[in-house]
């Protein structure tokens, strides 16, 4: 399995994936604005960065998003895994592991000093896979605010 950089030629094989993850985690998904955030992702390495799993028999098999931050508490950078989806005929082979370690080589050459990440509490699959990569459980409550 072929894993590497996304680049700006990939964003219209990434969104159909996407709109899978989305409908999973019962989130809603407009694809024109989507299309809209990855395109001027993918075109800034400054915002973050993309990684993808080539499906050897064309297609994507899944992806990784990470985008960066800066925070005092991490010297610097630090970055949000915000997605990380393995298509359903690749699960179960090691691929969500691939493309994290993948996201993580990725963040640390970008000197990220730090990744966070959300994931449901009911979600054991994807638990214990970022478990499994060292991944603890912080003790803060996260909050949100949409400003859009």
């Amino acid at each position: 399995m072929n894993i590497r950089r996304a680049t700006a030629d990939d964003a219209a094989a990434i969104l159909p994936l996407a709109t899978e993850l989305y409908a999973m985690e019962d989130l809603a998904f407009d694809a024109a604005r989507a299309r809209g955030a990855l395109d001027k992702l993918l075109g800034d390495p400054d915002l973050g960065l993309v990684v993808l799993a080539d499906d050897p028999a064309g297609g994507v098999a899944g992806y990784g998003i990470c985008t960066f931050g800066f925070d005092l508490e991490f010297a610097g950078r630090d970055a949000f895994i915000t997605e990380v989806f393995v298509a359903a005929a690749w699960r179960g082979r090691g691929l969500g592991t691939a493309i994290l370690e993948a996201v993580e080589r990725e963040a640390a050459a970008a000197g990220v000093g730090a990744l966070h990440l959300l994931v449901r509490p009911d979600n054991g699959p994807a638990l214990a896979l970022y478990e499994a990569r060292g991944y603890l459980r912080n003790p803060r409550a996260f909050l949100s605010k949409l400003l859009v």
